[in-house]
């Protein structure tokens, strides 16, 4: 099995990374710094540098990976913020940082895999039960929650782009204890990832354009 994971440096990523790298797999998976490559050589996975954010970075990937196969495809980076309801709108800084990270990022690098992908292959963007509007009873965290709204979009015309070559999903990962979920969270990596990979590998083509919580369930939009 030939894994891709973008954005590995840390958390889910780099536990991603592991966890199918001790499986057997062959993983390249990307990282923004020289810290976070030198972990996923540790590894023993490719490592690629890569920062979503930046437009001609993303453009290299295509070729980076040229002549590849990948089987399963996570795109995992993402930041989180701080901007709850006005008067604490977000700053327009804090709005492109979040938005060109948590969704543009997806949207550059998701062309830039399609001629890398085997037959049958599963991509998956690591999103957030934050963005489902279905689900959302209290305010506050709106631009966090209007990206991950705005991802789950974008991963829903990459399904339809893609029906028949590949099969394109959002995933919650639960609530993390990671740099961005923090101490309290009730989940480790291991366990969010070692879920997700569950629901990875049970995928077929019908499941393609849904949006999928840690254990497995759909979670509307």
């Amino acid at each position: 099995m030939k894994v891709l994971v973008i954005g590995a440096s840390r958390g889910l990523g780099l536990e991603f990374a592991r966890q199918y790298r001790e499986a057997g797999a062959q993983v390249t998976a990307t990282a923004r710094d020289d810290a976070g490559l030198a972990r996923l050589q540790q590894l023993g996975a490719k490592a690629l540098r890569l920062d979503v954010a930046d437009a001609a970075g993303s453009t290299a990937l295509a070729w980076q990976i040229d002549g590849e196969a990948f089987d399963v495809v996570v795109i995992n980076a993402g930041v989180g913020c701080k901007g709850q309801l006005a008067p604490d709108a977000p700053s327009q800084a804090d709005f492109d940082h979040v938005m060109h990270t948590n969704v543009l990022g997806p949207m550059r690098v998701l062309p830039q895999v399609v001629d890398a992908l085997a037959p049958g292959a599963r991509i998956v963007i690591v999103s957030s039960r934050e963005g489902s509007i279905a689900l959302k009873e209290h305010p506050g965290g709106w631009l966090y929650r209007a990206s991950k709204a705005a991802v789950n979009s974008v991963m829903r015309d990459a399904a339809l782009r893609l029906a028949g070559k590949a099969i394109v999903v959002s995933v919650h990962p639960g609530w993390v204890r990671t740099d961005m979920g923090g101490p309290r969270a009730p989940l480790d990596a291991e366990t969010s990832i070692a879920a997700l990979r569950r629901v990875i590998e049970g995928l077929v083509p019908a499941h393609s354009g849904g949006f999928f919580n840690v254990d497995g369930e759909p979670l509307p939009w």
